[in-house]
């Protein structure tokens, strides 16, 4: 009995060259800097906004900025494995939209909505950007 890789199978080599082709496209890249530089700012704005006495939504907003960066981090160099963690940033960038009102304790101050909203919605479109990348390639394909 004969066994074959599935490394081998001409759509997977195909799809891994589809997918080089949409991560090593410029606005790819800049897709991926701009997530990056929004993640890093959610994890650091309770320091740079000054909401870091509001200690739940300062964790909150480490842990949801450092997670974003992971997702978003490996997304140019290996985006064929990685690419649905683009979706788990999605739920990350809505997450952040929402936590000043979900977040126990009154949190919800002008300074974190506005922080939070705009964070948010960068990081949204970042991965929504980057989730649908491989569709887009596909369609031109």
């Amino acid at each position: 009995m004969t066994t074959h890789s599935i490394e081998h199978h001409p759509d997977l080599a195909e799809m891994r060259s589809r997918f080089e082709r949409v991560t090593s496209t410029p606005a790819a890249q800049a897709v991926e800097a701009a997530a990056l530089i929004t993640g890093l700012y959610l994890a650091a704005s309770p320091w740079i906004a000054g909401f870091s006495g509001l200690t739940s939504l300062a964790v909150n907003n480490l842990i949801a900025g450092l997670a974003y960066c992971l997702c978003m981090s490996g997304l140019g160099s290996a985006y064929e494995r990685t690419h649905a963690m683009a979706w788990t940033a999605v739920v990350i960038g809505a997450w952040t939209i929402l936590a000043p009102w979900l977040i126990a304790g009154n949190v919800d101050t002008t300074r974190t909505i506005v922080s939070n909203v705009i964070a948010g919605a960068v990081a949204l479109l970042c991965a929504l950007a980057m989730a649908g990348m491989a569709g887009r390639n596909r369609l031109t394909a």
